[in-house]
């Protein structure tokens, strides 16, 4: 993660939403660029489930925040943002669901519905004058 910080790349710049003067005058906006040569000094397995679970072969990531006054509050969040992001890609897949067979009790319960729905169809024939 500091690794990812250290070879990250923050830019600063004007945001816009409350501040007045102070809004205009100074650059707020805090935005780090993270792209796929930030990831070489992690080993190779992790760089590369990073880079397919963040999408870094296509585009860097670009996180802009711009929610406080303040440049280093800004800086924070997108800290925070960015541990939230690593934490979802590098968190493990959920185990597969095994699948169940219907119990015994289940079976017989849908074919007794199918004998019910199969009765009321028959009802409703017109009567046979054979007999």
């Amino acid at each position: 993660m500091l690794h990812l910080l250290k070879s990250g790349q923050w830019t600063a710049s004007r945001s816009s939403g409350p501040g007045g003067q102070h809004r205009d005058k100074a650059s707020t906006r805090a935005e780090l660029t993270i792209d796929r040569d930030s990831l070489a000094a992690l080993e190779p397995a992790l760089a590369d489930r990073l880079a397919a679970a963040l999408d870094l072969d296509q585009r860097p990531l670009r996180i802009s925040v711009q929610d406080e006054r303040s440049l280093s509050r800004n800086q924070e969040i997108a800290v925070e943002r960015l541990a939230e992001l690593v934490a979802e890609a590098l968190a493990p897949p959920p185990p597969a669901r095994r699948p169940t067979r219907p119990s015994r009790a289940r079976r017989e319960a849908r074919l007794a519905s199918k004998a019910r729905r199969g009765a009321d169809k028959r009802l409703r024939r017109p009567p046979n004058d054979e007999a």
